[in-house]
């Protein structure tokens, strides 16, 4: 939990990175940047080990390959619905449709529904993260940029499903860098589409690498360590604490007014973070009805 939260936190700096890059950046190569950067990091860190680096030929390249574009589509798909309806509402939706996606997928494959208390307590997170995006006061809130919100949360729910469905037949430091070495091949033809001249300087390199080293390749790495020992939907919401460290950085250097709509979705957030931390992520419903005869050696399991 402590590597998620860690991960969580390294990401909420995203946004006051990227304030700190020209104005004129084009978003969407700020998201390929990142990822080709952290990609980078992470082939080098893995290659300078040699279990890390045999460990390749471990891998199930085919979820490798759904993880990596699953979450190369999150980077595009995220970086457009903001850049459509606004950081706010765009980050809200994108976010709080994620926890949703992933305890649909774990339901779906293991057909157990989770604990009340836990849905309860996702449930308060999602309500937390739409507070603090209406009080992000998005710039447009069009259709197109809530929808691709949506994909982009459906993507990175898929990515940290998958994840976790590799487990531990690789280190996690091989495992993010296969998966974002194919994220980084298939949203580089994205820098090919707009002007770079913004990137120029070395104040913006700096910045970048602050993206891609800490923002994404660290991060990573954590969240992967982490996935691997919890339920995806655990770890998508233990993760809502990105946008808590992205408003209080906003507070703290950008200087943005605190109102009570914020301080309630904080609250809300952190609430829900505490539920899923205390309740285990053990399933405990299963979503089709059992008879009675089937459900007595399901206990005796779990009693011995």
């Amino acid at each position: 939990m402590a590597a998620v939260l860690a991960a969580a936190v390294l990401w909420g700096t995203t946004g006051t990175l990227q304030s700190q890059l020209p104005a004129d950046r084009a978003p969407m190569a700020v998201g390929a940047l990142r990822l080709l950067l952290g990609a980078a990091l992470l082939l080098l860190l893995a290659l300078a080990r040699r279990a890390s680096r045999n460990a390749f030929w471990r891998l199930p390249w085919w979820r490798i390959l759904a993880a990596g574009l699953a979450i190369g589509t999150y980077n595009l798909c995220f970086f457009l619905a903001v850049t459509k309806a606004g950081v706010g509402i765009g980050t809200a939706v994108a976010i709080g449709s994620a926890l949703v996606w992933a305890t649909v997928y774990e339901s779906l494959a293991d057909r157990r529904w989770p604990p009340r208390v836990r849905l309860a307590g996702q449930a308060l997170s999602v309500l937390g993260v739409g507070l603090l995006g209406l009080a992000g006061h998005g710039a447009d809130d069009s259709l197109i940029g809530i929808g691709l919100a949506l994909v982009s949360g459906a993507s990175y729910a898929a990515y940290s499903f998958v994840t976790r469905s590799i487990g531990h037949r690789a280190p996690p430091i091989t495992t993010a860098a296969a998966t974002f070495s194919v994220a980084a091949l298939m949203t580089l033809p994205v820098l090919l589409l707009g002007p770079l001249d913004w990137l120029s300087g070395a104040s913006t390199w700096m910045t970048l690498a602050a993206l891609g080293i800490g923002a994404t390749g660290l991060a990573y790495v954590l969240y992967t360590w982490g996935l691997a020992r919890m339920a995806a939907s655990t770890a998508v919401t233990l993760a809502l604490a990105e946008p808590v460290t992205a408003w209080l950085l906003a507070i703290l250097v950008v200087d943005e007014a605190v109102d009570a709509c914020s301080l309630t979705g904080v609250a809300l957030i952190l609430a829900g973070l505490a539920s899923v931390a205390i309740i285990p992520d053990s399933p405990r419903r299963s979503v089709s009805s059992q008879t009675p005869a089937a459900r007595e050696p399901a206990a005796a399991v779990s009693n011995s």
